[in-house]
């Protein structure tokens, strides 16, 4: 497996929805699953996926669906996903992988039998030789189909079929899994989460307008509204990756501004010693460590004297801390 800070030797390529699969991903084998936050187990089935590729001289990929399922089936209610289409693509690309298979997750597939889902859509429609899953992978109509009904069905296609097992933090640790990285960071604890991940949580996003208060402070920042985000709001050491490909270490705030307005969470990023007008463009912020909780104080004067205060613990943490980065050189 890839460190995640090495650079994939063969060109990544993703195939979207309905897309045909391109020559260069024929015969692919493919781990399967929603892979939200890519985390530890997961990148079990990417080693595994790997290792069983090269033996058979097939490209290794990651199949998975868009939306989230558990979006399609309850899109009123609000999801806090760890990881969006575009963070997956990085997080593939850089373990290593030779593609990225997506495909749509709508009322057609929900209605998909665990046999039409192994014939229809991994062995004809995708054409791929094998399948690596995950010790819980369930799939097909009504979730009829578990790891032992699809090593049968495989079996049946003709198609390799790998389960590997749950994934530990430590001997005796409950298995790594998506809900204990949203619990983590729901509670600030972003080294619990990214020790669970294998690498530092991070989002991407637009930057936006906001009311330029945090030039007035002499704290300037980049602005991103983040959708259904559960993280809890405090302050946070971070590193950003600029449009331009320039990593930037800073500290960010994530919440509801008490001492002002009050109004919808918002990420606000300081980038230390940087300058430039970068509305509009797309960034990405890993979290680093949490200072913090987020405080309302009685004038700007106060809050100032504690940003003081933040921004240099946040430099303190950003020089010590060795997690892997999915940024740097992606």
């Amino acid at each position: 497996m890839s460190s995640g800070d090495e650079t994939p030797a063969r060109p990544f390529i993703v195939c979207r929805e309905d897309d045909p699969v391109p020559p260069a991903l024929a015969g692919a084998v493919a781990a399967l699953g929603n892979f939200d936050g890519v985390h530890r187990g997961h990148r079990a089935l990417v080693e595994a996926v790997i290792e069983e590729a090269r033996a058979v001289g097939r490209p290794a990929v990651a199949l998975t669906f868009e939306p989230h399922p558990r979006a399609f089936f309850a899109p009123d209610a609000p999801m806090f996903r760890l990881t969006g289409p575009a963070a997956k693509e990085r997080v593939f690309r850089r373990l290593g992988l030779d593609g990225l298979i997506v495909r749509r997750f709508d009322a057609g597939l929900a209605a998909t039998s665990a046999r039409d889902f192994v014939v229809g859509l991994l062995w004809r429609d995708l054409g791929l030789s094998g399948v690596v899953i995950g010790h819980d992978f369930h799939f097909g109509r009504g979730r009829e189909g578990n790891p032992a009904l699809l090593a049968e069905l495989c079996r049946e296609a003709g198609l390799a079929c790998r389960i590997v097992p749950a994934v530990a933090p430590e001997a005796g640790a409950a298995p790594v899994s998506s809900s204990a990285i949203r619990q983590a960071l729901t509670g600030g604890d972003v080294a619990a989460a990214n020790a669970l991940l294998g690498y530092r949580w991070f989002v991407d996003g637009i930057v936006r307008h906001g009311d330029k208060r945090g030039r007035t402070l002499g704290y300037p920042t980049a602005n991103i509204a983040l959708e259904s985000c559960d993280l809890a709001h405090g302050i946070y050491a971070v590193r950003a990756r600029l449009a331009d490909g320039r990593v930037v270490d800073g500290v960010a705030s994530y919440g509801r501004r008490p001492t002002f307005d009050d109004g919808a969470p918002l990420l606000e990023v300081n980038l230390f010693d940087f300058s430039g007008d970068l509305y509009g463009q797309a960034i990405a912020v890993e979290f680093v460590a949490f200072i913090r909780g987020e405080e309302r104080f009685s004038s700007a004067e106060a809050l100032v004297a504690r940003m003081d205060i933040d921004a240099a613990q946040a430099r303190r943490l950003l020089s010590g801390d060795r997690t892997v980065s999915m940024l740097a050189g992606a």
